[in-house]
């Protein structure tokens, strides 16, 4: 084994090269990498409006897009005003699942399908809970209201739901 005292001054050299590639790396991933977790998760602001039975109901919602904000969803969150929520969006449909691990609110969870119709909705979800919550099909959306909101309305499935993430049929 080679030390630095009876290395070549190009071997000292190649080996300070590779030191420094990697602590380059080190920086350049892992770092970056700690400060975005760390980073507070900002949300902007939607409006959602669900056409029932019984009228039109308008909502003010959170909007989760990206990765980050999905896997932050409501946890946390203490409250949540009677006309608000979150709408979190997928870049495709796809088969949905959530749970409430770190949400002490208990919510209504509308499974919402690319046409903007409820394809299914989960009601009273427990607070806390790990359990598993799926769509029954691929769907483009999940909308988070308090629970209770989608009896108290007559929100259902087939209901639908008008935002710009829904494409409507012509």
């Amino acid at each position: 084994m080679k030390t630095l005292a009876n290395m070549s001054k190009q071997q000292t050299l190649g080996a300070a090269k590779l030191c420094l590639a990697v602590v380059a790396v080190f920086i350049g991933t892992v770092v970056p990498r700690y400060i975005l977790a760390q980073s507070p998760i900002f949300f902007s602001k939607t409006s959602v409006v669900i056409v029932t039975g019984t009228g039109v109901q308008q909502f003010s919602m959170e909007l989760a897009e990206e990765p980050r904000q999905h896997a932050q969803g409501l946890m946390g969150r203490q409250s949540l005003a009677a006309d608000s929520g979150m709408l979190f969006v997928y870049a495709r449909p796809r088969r949905v699942s959530m749970w409430m691990k770190d949400t002490v609110i208990p919510l209504d969870m509308l499974f919402v399908r690319s046409d903007g119709i409820i394809e299914s909705i989960a009601e009273r979800t427990t607070p806390l809970s790990l359990t598993t919550i799926r769509s029954e099909q691929a769907v483009r959306a999940v909308i988070e209201l308090n629970a209770g909101t989608a009896t108290r309305l007559g929100i259902e499935a087939g209901n639908r739901v008008i935002h710009d993430a829904f494409k409507i049929a012509e």
